[in-house]
Formats: structure tokens, C-alpha cells, sequence
């Protein structure tokens, strides 16, 4: 990783500037300096993303917002790769409990203090869309109702429309379809964010925002659905006897699976300095932790009605 994060500054060549890289400064025949002479501009050099830099990423701190409530809030890696959401901005550790304080050190967030004067929060402590824990401070308090006036102000606005499971369609809910399946690539089991046909690139564009493509193409290979045992890893304890649908793509080659793990369109796959707005979905699966997204069902694309179903009640009644 270079000074600049992942970011590296490319080397000046004495032959030429490759196109695309630097941008020159035409000078101007009207710019003069004080003696009359013209001022020549130099060259400027563009930064762009090094392709052996360990991440794409701009920075560490990627900002979000929250799809229960919509504040803003900044995704930070903790250690094992788990992610949590932060408040973006500090409060005084005075004001926070202990057992709510948060410090980030060399782009990880840690749950504790770290000796300053200032810490940050979890964002599910004050979340409005959330219920609030029993006891909290008169700051956090007020943190919580400010964002729920923000809350109703963008909600007026039309800026945001808060997710709901029951806004679905009826038959999105009989499909069985998880909402955050578990995927496995490359022989690891990952948990994702949403639904696997609604994966998001991550991959910045031209014009500087993210790439509203999906992961998965319409005319490109995709994974399977399967019933796998759901084991526990790392040393710990024997789960009982229980399956759980998994979205396998082993039997992808390794540069789509790769691609999968990066989380990119196939049109920016092949641009590796591209640089990334947001993290990845990937949340390493635990079956101990994320016992709640266990789904012991393989989803269907819908039930279909039974031809006889109308007589039958008609029986009935």
C-alpha cells in the first residue's frame, strides 16, 4: 500500500505522458508574470488506484445510510473482517456509557475507549428505527431523537422510504427467497447484505458515483442452491443435526468467483484501478452468530395455485 492509501502517484516518464494518466495544463498566451515573460504551467499528475494495493477502496471510513431510519452512518471493519456501523460523528466520553464506547485505530474500530477525551457510537444504539435499551444516557437520548426528527424530515421530503418485510409483494414473502442468503466462493461461507440478485457493484464510475449494475448478470453463469449441513468452525460447538440453503458458485471458474468476492459488474471486472465507493456485502458466516439466517428451505420461484383450489373450499365451506 502506498503513502496515499490505496492510492499511488504513477511515475513521471521522461518520453512521453501516457494518455490518460496526467493531465496537462495548457498555458495560456495572456498568462504573463511580472516581467512580461510567459508563465509556463507545469505538469499535474492524477492519482489512480495501485493494482497491488490490498484494497480499492478511497478511504477507510465508507459512508452509508441506515435502510431502517436513513442517517448517515460509516461502515468500519473490526477485527475477523466483521463490519460494524458507526455514528459519524465523536462524542464526549463523558457523556457515553462504557459499554457503548468505540475508538478506530489504523482504519479497525474497537469496542472500548482508547484514552481520549472522545469516542464514538454504534449506530444501533441510536437508531430511531430501533427500540431503545433500557438504559441510556441523556445524550445518547437526545442523539436518538435528533435523528428521528431527521427521520420524518427526509420522510416528508420524499428522500427516504423506510424498508419494511411486510411492503413486499405477496409473492416475494411465499417464495421461501432469503433476504440475506448465505453464499459460498471460493470454499468460504459468506453472509450477504440483501438478496443475491440484488447485490450492488461497488466499483466507481466515470462520472464519480457507484455503478447501479448487479453482480449477478442476466446472461453470464450462476450458482446453484443446495442443502448443506450447518457446522460450526473455528473450534466451537457441535451444532444439532440441521441443513440450511446455501447459493454455491464452486463450480464457477476462479476469475467469476473472484469477481463474485469482489463484489464487481463483469464490465468493471476488467478495470482493476477502478476504485470502490462502498464495502462489500461479505460477512464471513458463523452458524453460531447468525443463527437467525439460517434457512433450512430452498427457495422456489413461487407456489402456484392448485387447479382444484376454489372447489376445495367451496367443500369446505
Amino acid at each position: 500500500m502506498g503513502p496515499f492509501g490505496g492510492l499511488h502517484r504513477p511515475e513521471r516518464r521522461p518520453h512521453g505522458v501516457l494518455p490518460g494518466t496526467f493531465t496537462r495544463m495548457h498555458p495560456s498566451s495572456t498568462r504573463r508574470h511580472c516581467d512580461s515573460s510567459h508563465a509556463q504551467a507545469r505538469q499535474r499528475g492524477s492519482l489512480c488506484v495501485d493494482p497491488d494495493s490490498p484494497t480499492r477502496l478511497l478511504r477507510c471510513a465508507q459512508r452509508d445510510r441506515c435502510r431502517e431510519c436513513g442517517n448517515s452512518v460509516e461502515w468500519y471493519h473490526r477485527v475477523r473482517d466483521r463490519l460494524i456501523r458507526l455514528h459519524p460523528w465523536e462524542l464526549p466520553v463523558a457523556e457515553v456509557p462504557t459499554d457503548y464506547r468505540w475508538h478506530v485505530s489504523s482504519g479497525l474500530a474497537h469496542p472500548a475507549g482508547d484514552g481520549s477525551a472522545w469516542c464514538h457510537v454504534a449506530h444501533a444504539v441510536v437508531c430511531p428505527a430501533r427500540d431503545a435499551t433500557s438504559v441510556i444516557a441523556p445524550a445518547l437520548t437526545g442523539l436518538r431523537r435528533a435523528l428521528a426528527v431527521n427521520t420524518r424530515r427526509l420522510t416528508d421530503a420524499g428522500a427516504f422510504i423506510p424498508v419494511a418485510v411486510s411492503d413486499r409483494p405477496a409473492e416475494q414473502q411465499d417464495a421461501c427467497r432469503p433476504a440475506r442468503p448465505v453464499v459460498q466462493i471460493l470454499y468460504v461461507r459468506y453472509l450477504t447484505a440483501r438478496s443475491v440478485d440484488e447485490i450492488q457493484c461497488v466499483a466507481q464510475t466515470r462520472r464519480r458515483d457507484r455503478c447501479t449494475r448487479t453482480v449477478l448478470a442476466p446472461d453470464g453463469p450462476a450458482g446453484v442452491w443446495t442443502l448443506v449441513p450447518a457446522t460450526a468452525t473455528r473450534g466451537q460447538l457441535a451444532l444439532p443435526a440441521e441443513v440450511m440453503a446455501l447459493y454455491d458458485l464452486s463450480s464457477l471458474p476462479y476469475a467469476e468467483q473472484l469477481r463474485w468476492r469482489t463484489q464487481r459488474c463483469p464490465q468493471h471486472a476488467t478495470t482493476p484501478t477502478a476504485a470502490d465507493l462502498a464495502l462489500t456485502d461479505w460477512e464471513p458466516f458463523d452458524p453460531l452468530v447468525h443463527q437467525a439466517y439460517v434457512n433450512p428451505r430452498l427457495p422456489t420461484h413461487g407456489r402456484r395455485p392448485h387447479p382444484d383450489g376454489e372447489a376445495r373450499k367451496a367443500v369446505r365451506r
